[in-house]
């Protein structure tokens, strides 16, 4: 019978929580609010939503990430990896229909955590996780060259050949202001990733105030030095670049209303595709950045608390004019290297983006949408695990198959058609190499007698072992050894019974030894215990074979 657990991380604070713990809370939650700002409008942006859905997001999902999540110090939020989908849903069905597929893939979610089948996602192959998410990658980057170059595109196409056609056609619209201030910007951010922290390196023990002052500034996220940098020189110098003011009039300083969507409910089965890959997808970032987060903290987090906080996040934030949230791995490290000790950073972070959007609002009406483009491809360059593609080579062929097609599928294609493959063809691959482990060995053959060993899975991928042994039966005796047989299923056992009738036609006689557990209980289950005396069992092949040349 399923247990029902329900016992976010929040409510695992000791009373050994204190003060220093609380204030070291609120600094990292204050400084993630401050990475997540630009991040938050940018994946929204991205995604065919205006800026204030992103950080909408950010505050509700994210505070209920941390209230009802399974990690202690995971921040939520949306994330790169969504933009591709959320922005083929907005352009296909609306931004009612988002708002109807994040609700459904929250109870997704919600179930999955309460199915326990957290554990489950660990299964999914690595060679599907590095494609789509390079894939991702590469779309995120595709999709930020329009404003990237500055390009008078008015709608954006969202499949993979319409985008590129339509970035071609409009080349000559390109902003040389719009290409300089974004080259520049994400030139600054790979500087002050890759350079600056080699020059603290140089000379650590005499550093003198020149380092030291370095040192201070680094803790300033460079997003935030771009941010502001590219909108003071906008505002100064009146660029002619297209900024959040321009193209969405600004961001509101009110929080939104909780409204219900209006979409028809007959439209709502056509989502379930989305809504699934929305909460797979999720599951998957959220997980493992909980996994990336138990190692900088020292802590385990509970995967399934863990969904059913994600369930909830995506439930309500659409409701409040959010859009889908998840574990997100760049603010969740900012927030651990902080020195976050408990959820209630992540209720910071939370706070700490209200008051920005409350109080600071109209200031964000200058931000260029180059800077911000800049910012997401820096964040999808550092999303993709490019150096896996340079590797391929060392691994198997079927893993860099299903890589690289997943990969190509997913920019091609689609998400959801991507990560089936991927996962019927690691699941072919799977069954191939564990049938080609199971092997019968001959002990001892005669005309009278025969003797085999079994070894590996006895399952409806190995069947034809049984069916080989079955076309070459002896004269009088057949011996199977299960001790090296791990595994039977009822397709093993199916192939058993009729050897065992193949048998019987033959008044050939079956024996067998060293039934190990879990072939035994499926055994007795098939009733095959039954039909076999109880002088055709051994305790090992050794005796048994003994014992049968002796009678024989």
């Amino acid at each position: 019978m399923l247990k029902f657990s329900f016992r976010p991380k929040l409510f695992e604070l000791s009373s050994n929580y204190n003060s220093k713990d609380l204030w070291s809370d609120i600094g990292a939650g204050l400084t993630v609010g401050v990475v997540a700002l630009p991040l938050a409008m940018a994946f929204a942006i991205a995604s065919g939503l205006p800026p204030q859905v992103g950080l909408f997001t950010s505050i509700i999902a994210g505070l209920l990430i941390s209230l009802f999540g399974g990690s202690k110090v995971q921040i939520g939020g949306p994330a790169g990896a969504f933009i591709v989908i959320v922005y083929g849903i907005v352009q296909n069905n609306g931004v009612q229909g988002l708002i109807i597929a994040t609700i459904m893939s929250g109870v997704i979610l919600f179930v999955m955590g309460l199915l326990k089948l957290g554990t489950l996602i660990r299964f999914i192959p690595v060679a599907v996780v590095i494609g789509f998410t390079n894939a991702i990658a590469v779309l995120i980057m595709l999709s930020q060259i329009k404003d990237f170059l500055g390009l008078n595109i008015p709608k954006m196409p969202a499949d993979f050949l319409g985008l590129i056609q339509t970035l071609a056609g409009a080349f000559d619209t390109l902003n040389g202001y719009a290409l300089t201030l974004a080259a520049c910007s994400l030139l600054f951010l790979f500087l002050w990733q890759w350079w600056l922290p080699r020059l603290l390196l140089q000379n650590p023990v005499n550093p003198g105030t020149f380092k030291i002052g370095l040192t201070k500034l680094q803790k300033i996220p460079g997003s935030i030095i771009v941010l502001l940098f590219a909108t003071g020189v906008v505002f100064l110098a009146d660029l002619p670049v297209e900024t959040i003011g321009s193209r969405f009039g600004g961001i509101p300083n009110v929080l939104p209303t909780v409204v219900w969507p209006s979409l028809a409910f007959e439209q709502w089965p056509q989502l379930l595709r989305p809504a699934l890959t929305l909460a797979l997808l999720g599951a998957i970032e959220s997980l493992l950045c909980a996994r990336i987060a138990d190692n900088l903290v020292d802590d385990h987090h509970n995967p399934n608390q863990e969904l059913m906080g994600q369930g909830i996040a995506n439930f309500c934030a659409p409701l409040f004019g959010g859009m889908p949230a998840t574990g997100t791995i760049a603010r969740t490290v900012t927030n651990a290297k902080n020195g976050a000790v408990s959820p209630i950073a992540g209720v910071v972070h939370c706070l700490t983006l209200l008051v920005i959007v409350l109080i600071a609002a109209p200031l964000a009406f200058h931000i260029p949408l180059c800077a911000l483009s800049a910012i997401l491809m820096y964040v999808a360059w550092n999303m993709g695990e490019w150096r896996e593609f340079i590797h391929l080579r060392e691994f198997r062929l079927p893993y860099r198959l299903i890589l690289m097609t997943v990969f190509l599928l997913t920019i091609l294609v689609d998400l959801a058609s991507a990560v089936e493959f991927g996962l019927i063809g690691a699941c072919i691959t799977f069954i191939y190499r564990i049938s080609s482990l199971t092997r019968s060995e001959l002990f001892y053959r005669s005309n009278l007698l025969q003797a085999h060993r079994l070894y590996g899975a006895l399952f409806f991928g190995a069947v034809q072992l049984i069916e080989k042994l079955e076309a070459d039966l002896p004269e009088k005796i057949l011996i199977l050894d299960f001790k090296n047989l791990i595994y039977l299923d009822t397709s093993g056992t199916d192939a058993l019974s009729s050897l065992l009738r193949s048998c019987e036609k033959k008044n050939l006689r079956l024996v067998f030894c060293g039934i190990m557990h879990q072939p035994q209980g499926m055994m007795k289950r098939a009733g095959l215990l039954d039909k076999l005396p109880s002088h055709n069992f051994y305790t090992d092949i050794g005796t048994a074979l003994k014992q049968e040349l002796d009678q024989n």
